[in-house]
């Protein structure tokens, strides 16, 4: 019988990339999401891709009830996937009050009702933020957790805290938290993608959506850091490498009988990589150019950081392999698919 898994948020960018990978590994999956940044032709995507549709709840994670009665209608639910969740750094600084409320309500809801349903484990979409502006680079899961550049780096932090609080104190639960670094791309059969509300927040559909000519021109925030091109460098990793990271994870919760009640993995490609050179990285891969120019630092920014991937590599056998020429091609398709339409 095929374990079932929530995903929520799960029309979401990478909800909907962990939805595939995971019924492509014989899972059965049930979404919520409130559609706030996403829509639900986003299942029919899904559908296209793995010849499955996925049972779908329109409903906000925070309203409890909500939830309870998702729980109810969907009973033999073994594991979550939580990426309900506000997540863009700018936003958060100028609604920090919208980011704790969705952030962590959600959160709390779903580890109030684990045990009550028998939900055995689950899954927590963390980042790199939680390490804030760190000492040096690559880092690893034991470089210290810094002060929150955000309110939304702050969630994050204080979200790790609640499940280990949650489990210190006697819940019947596993959590795998994952802290992953900057996920680009969209699913190479040009279904799905990073499909944003308005104005894009994350930097490759803005750059997409630019080079498409949507958008007038790309601001680079910053080109005067401490780095070899002055541009803010990011470990960005490709957007199925990070989904098929949670099917590993949620298998290795479930399954594994003997693992820890709580652990944490870095998710990353173990390689910096500058705005400018990922820029020049899409022109090189599409033969696009990309107008941008150089704005004023973005609040909130941190200066570079990559990861140290090892103890995935390690421990979960899961690596990221797509190269980052790949993942532009798969963005550049899949903005045009879209077309002019945004």
């Amino acid at each position: 019988m095929k374990k079932k898994i929530l995903v929520t948020g799960g029309t979401g960018y990478i909800g909907s990339h962990t939805t595939v990978e995971l019924i492509n590994a014989g899972y059965e999956v049930v979404i919520i999401d409130n559609l706030s940044n996403s829509n639900r032709e986003v299942i029919d995507g899904i559908e296209a891709i793995t010849g499955v549709r996925p049972a779908f709840v329109e409903g906000d994670c925070t309203d409890i009830a909500t939830l309870r009665n998702l729980f109810t209608s969907h009973p033999g639910i073994a594991g979550i996937i939580n990426f309900a969740a506000s997540k863009a750094v700018g936003e958060s600084v100028q609604k920090p009050l919208l980011y704790y409320r969705n952030n962590l309500v959600t959160l709390m809801n779903l580890l109030e009702l684990m045990p009550e349903f028998g939900v055995r484990g689950i899954v927590f979409s963390s980042s790199c933020t939680v390490y804030g502006e760190p000492d040096k680079n690559p880092i690893d899961e034991t470089a210290p957790i810094k002060a929150a550049t955000s309110p939304y780096g702050n969630t994050k932090q204080i979200s790790e805290e609640i499940i280990e609080d949650y489990i210190a104190s006697g819940a019947p639960i596993k959590s795998i938290i994952l802290r992953y670094f900057n996920p680009i791309g969209a699913h190479p059969s040009a279904l799905i993608g990073e499909l944003p509300v308005g104005v894009p927040q994350n930097l490759v559909p803005y750059l997409t959506q630019t080079a498409a000519g949507i958008r007038e021109q790309l601001t680079v925030f910053g080109n005067d850091y401490s780095t070899p091109d002055g541009s803010c460098i990011r470990d960005y990793i490709d957007i199925i490498d990070l989904a098929r990271a949670h099917v590993i994870a949620m298998t290795r919760m479930l399954d594994g009988a003997d693992t820890d009640a709580v652990e944490i993995f870095n998710l990353g490609t173990g390689r910096g990589l500058s705005v400018l050179e990922l820029i020049n990285s899409f022109e090189a891969a599409t033969g696009v150019k990309v107008p941008y120019r150089i704005g004023e630092r973005r609040e909130g920014d941190i200066e570079k950081i990559w990861a140290d991937p090892k103890k995935a590599n390690e421990v979960l056998g899961w690596k990221a392999e797509v190269p980052v020429e790949d993942t532009m091609r798969n963005a550049w398709a899949w903005q045009q698919r879209l077309g002019q339409s945004l």
